[in-house]
Parts: structure tokens; C-alpha cells; sequence
């Protein structure tokens, strides 16, 4: 069996690698000159000695993908390297006040019970383990529906046969589905502990008064806690690097710098899975989409983009809170209610003054580096600035509130704006680096309402000679991050698939 894939990010990658594994013949057809989409890092892009994430930066998920464990990544070259703190949300002088002892900044420590601990001066100790505590405890239970919720609709009894994971995905249900704004205000008095959960909302770049964004602020802070949210030693690129081994350890192979437009390029298959958006998919040639898919498609909407901002110092981010340096990734939002004016701000297709900022300092557990400051601003989809500078001056005075002094530490900046993160990843249109807006149901039904995300033409819609058809890309489901599931789960149907068509004799294990 031979399958075609059309796309080298993450997902593509691990489709390919889970298909090579099972026996078939694998090739991978890459536009860019390198493999990995946004999980590209380069040596010395600031410098000598520096190396800087392009795309993706901190793992939570990554380090706990059943896909990655299954492929047995680390064996292959990823080791996953632990900051201090897996977070740090640097807080208002009179919100700061809440969590005495002259800390500046909420942290989300390796632990439940440490992390709750800084919340005890607002009584918010106990609230804050009641939210969390079940769902770091049930992880294991949890994420195989969280990372592949079709199977779970597909298959409810087999997702509700252990009764101790029915309960876990109940408790985590519950919690889900509140907006994160009212869910904070509800479980909290005080504004720190308020703001460390909108900001791990944030994540979903809509606002966190908007429904289900709980689900991600609750999920982000409970990875932290139970398994961290690390980095890669040496770049995200190494989490490239390990999923082409292993295509190439089975006799895959992987084809840079050829654009695929139309499906009869990939030559003859049993079976095509593309890595690209549901725009990409509707103008690849050579293939008649059914009605329905197309549909799905042309609804599909793009959310916010970012606007990314690389810096390199001469030294450590002077935080008002010397911990924050220890942190790996940083929240520059200020409050929970400044996060959602912020992301209402973007939504609406505003650029707000004081916007939320994602910084991560992966120098904190890879000293090899260098003195890199990894950022982006959450803006309007495809934004076009005023005047050169306009948002990373925005970034940077942000940083400055809650580190003086940080413009002076600045040697250099690589700027990359929402158009240049597109021309660099076709998936990231108008910089949006989710595949497609993480709101309302295109959060729980991506890249449509179906009980079938993954395929998305039969053979009998292709040319002579190619097989059907798979979507992959992070508009599929769970969405965007690099934990390679989309393309996991895509290859999952592939192979179940081929079962049902006689090709293989025993079904594949999920």
C-alpha cells in the first residue's frame, strides 16, 4: 500500500510516520524548502549561538501526544527540558498585593498544591485546587477523548466503558464548557488567581468571556501542573527531526521544495492525506469534493493572527519579579478583564493598545539559546500595521510594565508580521497560527459538524490511480499545537480503511 502525503508540518509528519510504521510505502511532498510548518527553529537567526523558534515554542501537549509516545520520539532525539516554572503571569502592583510576600507575578508551578498555595491571602487555595486537582489527577483519562474526539463520538460506549474515565471527562465536561472570565469569577475572589486562568484562555485567541474557553484555560493549567509544558532541547526543529527519522528509519521518504496544486502530482496511491487548510484543500486541483465537504470548507472561518516578535538581548528581561526569569513561558496580559478588553479588541477587529503577549524564554531550561525572547501579539486577522513598528512597540511597552528597563536590553529584532507567517506556512492564513478561529463550534467541530473530519473525498472522486482522500491539518481535530494528533487520527482512518477494503488483515490498534 502506498500512501501520498501532501504537507511536512507536524501533522503530516506524524501521518506519515504512523503509515511507514505499518508497512506502507510513505511519501512526503513538502513546498517549503524544509520540513515541519511551523515547528521550524534555525541556528544563529539572531546571532551566532542563538537558535529561535519560528513557530511553535513551549509543548504542554507534545510532551504528554499519544502520538509522540507512540513513535517513541525521545528515542529518536527529543528530549523535553523543564524551566522552573512552567508559567508566569506578572500582575498589576495593587492585584500583585493579593499574593504577598512582595511577589509580583502568579506562577503555575510543577504541582497542584504549590500552585494553589500562592492564592491562600484571597482564600482562593482551596477553590483553585477544587478547579484543577481532578483534572491534573485524570489526565490519562482525559486527553485520548480531548486529542481524538471523534473516536469518542463515533464510539461512546468504548469511551464511557471505564466508568473511572465516564466520571473523569464529566468532571472535565463541567468545567469546559463555562466561559473562562465567569468560571474564574465564580470559583475565585481574588484577581490573581481570576487572571492565571484567563490567561492559559487566552491560548484559544478569542475572547475569555466566550463559551468553552474554560476548556482550555482549565486543560493548559493542568498539563502544567501534573507534566509540565517544556521545550525541546535545541529547537523545536528536533521534534521535526525525530518524526523524519523515523519515516525514513521505515523507507519513507520526503520530498522539499515540490508545491502540490493538483492531486495527480502525487502520482499513484491508495491513499492521500493533506496537511494544509480547509482553503488549501478547496483549491487543490485534480479531485471532486462531495457537496457537503465543500460546504464545510467554504463556512470555514479564520481567526485572529499574531504578530511575532524575536528578540535578542544582552542580557536576562529585567522582571519586576526576578522569578519570571525562571519561567518558560510568560503571560503579559495584566488581569483577566484586560485579557478579555484585549481579545474583544482583536475579535472586532481592532488593534488594542495594550494586547495580550505570549512570551516564552526557552533559554530558561536550554541555555543553548542564547539570549532569545520568543513573542507574538495576538491582532486582527491579516493585520496591516499604521506605521513601521506600530506592534512591537505595543509589545514591548507592554513587557515594560512589568519589566522596566527592557527596551535597553535589546540588541536586535526579527519582526514577523501576519502576511509573512502565511508566505512562510500557507496553513498560517492571515497569521492565524490555529488553522482556523478557535470559537463557537469550530472549538469541538473542526473542520465542520461531522461525524467523519478526517476523510474527505472517496476514490471515486479522484483521478485514475489515486485512492481517497484525507484532511489531516490542525482544522481537523483536536486543532492546532504540536502533538501531531490530526495526523495520527487521519492515519488511523486510513488504515481502519483499508481493513474494511480488504488490504490488511487485522485492524489497527488506536
Amino acid at each position: 500500500m502506498k500512501a501520498a502525503i501532501v504537507g511536512a508540518g507536524p501533522n503530516g509528519l506524524t501521518a506519515a510516520a504512523r503509515l511507514a510504521r505499518a508497512g506502507w510505502q510513505v511519501e512526503v511532498f513538502e513546498a517549503a524548502p524544509t520540513p515541519g510548518g511551523a515547528a521550524r527553529s534555525s541556528r544563529d537567526a539572531l546571532g551566532p549561538g542563538t537558535i529561535v523558534d519560528h513557530g511553535a515554542a513551549a509543548h504542554p501537549f507534545g510532551v504528554v501526544s499519544p502520538a509522540f509516545r507512540s513513535l517513541d520520539l525521545e528515542r529518536h532525539g527529543v528530549e523535553w527540558l523543564h524551566p522552573r516554572y512552567a508559567l508566569a503571569h506578572p500582575l498589576p502592583d495593587p492585584i500583585a498585593r493579593e499574593l504577598g510576600s512582595g511577589a509580583r507575578a502568579a506562577f503555575l508551578h510543577r504541582t497542584v498544591e504549590e500552585t494553589a498555595a500562592q492564592f491562600s491571602a484571597r482564600g482562593d487555595s482551596r477553590a483553585f485546587a477544587a478547579l484543577h486537582a481532578p483534572v491534573a489527577r485524570s489526565l490519562e483519562d482525559i486527553l485520548p477523548a480531548a486529542l481524538s474526539p471523534s473516536a469518542a463520538v463515533q464510539n461512546p460506549a468504548k469511551a464511557l466503558a471505564d466508568p473511572a474515565a465516564a466520571a473523569a471527562l464529566v468532571r472535565f465536561g463541567l468545567r469546559a464548557a463555562w466561559p473562562a472570565r465567569a468560571l474564574g469569577r465564580a470559583a475565585f475572589r481574588g484577581e490573581a488567581a481570576r487572571a492565571l486562568l484567563a490567561g492559559s484562555a487566552a491560548h484559544a485567541i478569542t475572547p475569555p468571556s466566550r463559551a468553552l474557553t474554560a476548556s482550555i484555560g482549565v486543560l493548559f493549567g493542568a498539563l502544567g501542573m501534573a507534566s509540565g509544558w517544556p521545550v525541546a532541547r535545541g529547537g523545536s526543529q528536533a521534534i521535526v527531526d525525530a518524526l523524519c527519522r523515523v519515516i525514513a528509519r521505515h523507507g519513507g521518504s520526503i520530498h522539499c521544495g515540490q508545491r502540490v496544486t493538483d492531486i495527480a502530482q502525487v502520482g499513484a496511491a491508495d491513499a492521500v492525506i493533506l496537511d494544509v487548510s480547509p482553503r488549501g484543500a478547496l483549491t487543490m486541483g485534480g479531485m471532486n469534493l462531495p457537496p457537503r465537504v465543500k460546504r464545510q470548507f467554504r463556512r470555514w472561518r479564520f481567526g485572529p493572527g499574531v504578530y511575532k516578535v524575536d528578540y535578542l538581548l544582552d542580557g536576562a528581561v529585567p522582571w519586576a519579579d526576578p522569578r519570571v526569569g525562571e519561567a518558560g513561558t510568560v503571560h503579559v496580559g495584566g488581569t483577566a478583564d484586560d485579557i478579555d478588553r484585549a481579545e474583544r479588541h482583536v475579535a472586532a477587529r481592532h488593534l488594542p493598545q495594550r494586547p495580550f503577549v505570549m512570551a516564552c524564554q526557552q533559554a530558561a531550561a536550554d541555555p543553548s539559546r542564547g539570549p532569545v525572547l520568543w513573542t507574538y501579539a495576538h491582532v486582527p486577522h491579516g493585520y496591516r500595521e499604521a506605521y513601521p513598528g506600530e506592534v512591537a512597540g505595543l509589545i514591548e511597552k507592554q513587557i515594560e510594565r512589568f519589566a522596566p528597563g527592557f527596551r535597553d536590553r535589546i540588541r536586535r529584532r526579527r519582526i514577523t508580521t501576519p502576511a509573512q507567517l502565511e508566505a512562510w506556512d500557507a496553513n498560517l492564513v492571515g497569521g492565524d497560527i490555529a488553522a482556523g478561529a478557535m470559537s463557537g463550534l469550530q472549538m469541538i467541530a473542526r473542520p465542520g459538524l461531522t461525524l467523519d473530519p478526517y476523510r474527505v473525498a472517496g476514490p471515486d472522486r479522484t483521478p485514475p490511480g489515486v485512492g481517497p482522500v484525507y484532511l489531516c491539518s490542525a482544522a481537523t481535530p483536536p486543532g492546532g499545537g504540536v502533538h501531531g494528533m490530526g495526523g495520527w487520527n487521519a492515519a488511523h482512518a486510513v488504515l481502519a480503511d483499508a481493513v474494511l477494503a480488504g488490504a490488511a488483515l487485522t485492524p489497527p490498534s488506536f
